[in-house]
Protein backbone atom coordinates (compact mmCIF):
# COMPACT_ATOMS: atom_id res chain seq x y z
CA UNK A 1 0.00 0.00 0.00
CA UNK A 2 1.67 3.73 -0.72
CA UNK A 3 0.96 6.72 1.40
CA UNK A 4 -0.19 9.62 -0.54
CA UNK A 5 0.30 13.13 0.77
CA UNK A 6 -3.40 14.49 1.47
CA UNK A 7 -2.14 18.05 0.52
CA UNK A 8 -1.64 16.61 -3.28
CA UNK A 9 -4.86 14.96 -3.50
CA UNK A 10 -7.52 16.52 -1.79
CA UNK A 11 -9.35 19.82 -2.32
CA UNK A 12 -8.26 22.56 0.53
CA UNK A 13 -11.73 22.34 1.86
CA UNK A 14 -11.98 18.31 2.49
CA UNK A 15 -8.34 18.71 3.94
CA UNK A 16 -9.10 21.22 6.09
CA UNK A 17 -12.08 19.25 6.95
CA UNK A 18 -10.07 15.85 7.87
CA UNK A 19 -7.65 17.90 9.48
CA UNK A 20 -10.31 19.08 12.12
CA UNK A 21 -10.74 15.33 13.18
CA UNK A 22 -7.59 14.02 12.85
CA UNK A 23 -4.53 17.01 12.63
CA UNK A 24 -1.60 15.24 11.49
CA UNK A 25 -2.65 11.60 12.12
CA UNK A 26 -2.77 8.81 9.45
CA UNK A 27 -5.83 7.85 7.48
CA UNK A 28 -6.65 4.54 5.93
CA UNK A 29 -9.45 5.13 3.15
CA UNK A 30 -11.44 1.57 2.21
CA UNK A 31 -12.54 0.54 -1.40
CA UNK A 32 -16.05 0.65 -1.69
CA UNK A 33 -17.93 -2.61 -0.95
CA UNK A 34 -18.65 -2.84 -4.15
CA UNK A 35 -15.35 -3.11 -5.05
CA UNK A 36 -13.95 -5.76 -2.37
CA UNK A 37 -13.32 -9.18 -3.99
CA UNK A 38 -14.29 -12.35 -2.53
CA UNK A 39 -11.37 -14.86 -1.23
CA UNK A 40 -9.46 -16.57 -4.33
CA UNK A 41 -11.55 -15.09 -6.58
CA UNK A 42 -8.24 -13.12 -8.28
CA UNK A 43 -6.52 -15.99 -8.29
CA UNK A 44 -8.95 -18.68 -9.32
CA UNK A 45 -8.86 -20.70 -6.02
CA UNK A 46 -12.57 -20.40 -5.46
CA UNK A 47 -13.66 -21.83 -8.77
CA UNK A 48 -10.95 -24.52 -8.40
CA UNK A 49 -12.50 -25.57 -4.49
CA UNK A 50 -15.73 -25.09 -5.89
CA UNK A 51 -14.93 -27.47 -8.73
CA UNK A 52 -13.43 -30.29 -6.30
CA UNK A 53 -16.41 -29.90 -3.84
CA UNK A 54 -18.69 -30.62 -6.40
CA UNK A 55 -16.85 -33.72 -7.58
CA UNK A 56 -16.54 -34.99 -3.87
CA UNK A 57 -20.74 -34.05 -3.91
CA UNK A 58 -20.96 -36.44 -7.23
CA UNK A 59 -19.10 -39.03 -6.11
CA UNK A 60 -20.60 -39.29 -2.70
CA UNK A 61 -24.23 -40.01 -4.52
CA UNK A 62 -22.39 -42.32 -6.69
CA UNK A 63 -21.74 -44.30 -3.54
CA UNK A 64 -18.46 -43.32 -2.20
CA UNK A 65 -17.75 -43.41 1.49
CA UNK A 66 -16.70 -40.89 3.32
CA UNK A 67 -13.74 -42.54 4.69
CA UNK A 68 -13.20 -43.16 0.54
CA UNK A 69 -13.19 -39.93 -0.24
CA UNK A 70 -11.03 -38.86 3.05
CA UNK A 71 -8.37 -40.86 1.66
CA UNK A 72 -8.55 -39.90 -2.46
CA UNK A 73 -8.71 -36.11 -1.86
CA UNK A 74 -6.46 -35.79 1.19
CA UNK A 75 -9.23 -34.15 3.57
CA UNK A 76 -9.84 -34.83 6.75
CA UNK A 77 -13.03 -36.77 7.95
CA UNK A 78 -15.13 -33.66 8.86
CA UNK A 79 -14.23 -31.61 5.79
CA UNK A 80 -15.51 -34.06 3.60
CA UNK A 81 -18.69 -33.89 5.97
CA UNK A 82 -18.93 -30.54 5.57
CA UNK A 83 -18.89 -30.90 1.94
CA UNK A 84 -21.39 -33.80 1.06
CA UNK A 85 -23.90 -32.66 3.70
CA UNK A 86 -23.81 -29.24 3.85
CA UNK A 87 -26.73 -27.44 1.42
CA UNK A 88 -25.50 -26.51 -2.09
Amino acid sequence: MNYINADAILPEELLKEVQRHIPGGLVYIPKPKEAHKKWGENSGSRAVVQERNEQIRCLFAAGLTVHELTERFYLSIDSIKKIVYSKK
